[in-house]
């Protein structure tokens, strides 16, 4: 697989989003299958793996670090602070505080199984603690040996500034697909000018993306998309125009629409990663194909037509959760 450069750190082309192998979609995958799974996609090509603390919590950095540990040195591994995950705080509570940074790269170390995190994101920008003081617990810690690049998830240009001044950013990690485009205005060019990369969540939609939902989808119990306004059986209705349009141009280019909204995306700037998750091997496969989709400039176009006839319909998030990203 061909690879990218965010900053000075060199990942794959595509990354895979470990997430919902343990948290968010569902009951967690049986650990046999998930570890399997994580191991066949380094079989193809794949380097970079992203996971946090806050998943599940705990159980998705210690199932990364057995899957990856045969792989040291081989792959890059991103994992995420900033969550309060004391039994006795509400959920989305933040803690950026430096002394909690330094505590939880510890404890992360111990469940990835590796002697250095290659990037470690602030998961969400904490309103209590300056980001300058985020940025220098995390230099600190590069200057200690415990992580070698700093990233931000979901944080505003004048925060990618302000945390970059004082640590150099090697990536911001937010969602970023053809039906959430918010960061064109003002984080793409910031990151661009800076020399960041943006590693892209998100990039089939939460699954809309691929043609396989619609307003009759059934969710299991546990799945985070039966809290999302954009996953309301209206909403997911509203926006099947939009997803009929891209399988159609999918299906001339003879390829899926995931493949499609992954190729589009890689095709947008040569440092952008997207990092799909997937529970199936089937899909692995398939998104890992995209890779080697090459999309002409009429092909783009094509895309961009398309999707412009749509209006995206229902928030991304529940408002509370909203509130932590674009700070």
């Amino acid at each position: 697989m061909q690879r990218r450069k965010l900053g000075n750190l060199e990942v794959s082309a595509l990354g895979l989003g470990c997430m919902g192998l343990s948290f968010g979609y569902g009951p967690p995958v049986e650990r046999r299958d998930a570890i399997t799974l994580i191991r066949a996609a380094v079989e193809r090509g794949i380097t970079f793996f992203d996971t946090a603390e806050v998943y599940g919590p705990f159980t998705n950095e210690e199932l990364v670090g057995e899957a990856l540990e045969p792989f040291k040195g081989k792959v890059v591994v991103a994992t995420k602070f900033g969550a309060d995950l004391r039994p006795d705080k509400p959920p989305l509570t933040m803690d950026s505080r430096p002394e909690h940074i330094k505590e939880v790269a510890d404890a992360s170390l111990k469940r990835l199984r590796v002697e250095a995190i290659d990037l470690f994101y602030q998961h969400r920008v904490d309103p209590n603690v300056p980001i300058e003081d985020v940025a220098g617990a995390v230099k600190d810690l590069i200057r200690a040996g415990k992580v070698k690049h700093f990233g931000l998830s979901e944080a505003g240009a004048a925060t990618i500034r302000r945390a970059h001044a004082v640590q150099p950013v090697a990536a911001v990690q937010s969602e970023y697909s053809l039906w959430h485009r918010a960061l064109e205005r003002d984080v793409l060019p910031t990151l661009e000018e800076l020399g960041i990369g943006l590693v892209a969540f998100g990039p089939l939609g939460k699954g809309y993306l691929t043609g396989k939902i619609d307003e009759r989808t059934q969710f299991p119990a546990g799945d985070f998309r039966n809290m999302i306004p954009r996953f309301t059986a209206e909403a997911r209705k509203a926006n099947l125009p939009l997803a009929e349009l891209l399988a159609a141009l999918a299906a001339r280019m003879r390829i899926t629409p995931a493949q499609l909204a992954l190729g589009w995306l890689l095709a947008r700037k040569p440092w952008i990663v997207p990092i799909p998750g997937t529970r199936k091997l089937e899909q692995l496969q398939e998104n890992a194909v995209a890779a080697d989709v090459e999309l002409s400039a009429a092909d783009l176009e094509a895309i961009e037509e398309a999707a412009g006839k749509v209006a995206v319909s229902g928030a991304r998030y529940p408002e509370a959760f909203e509130k932590l990203t674009g700070r």
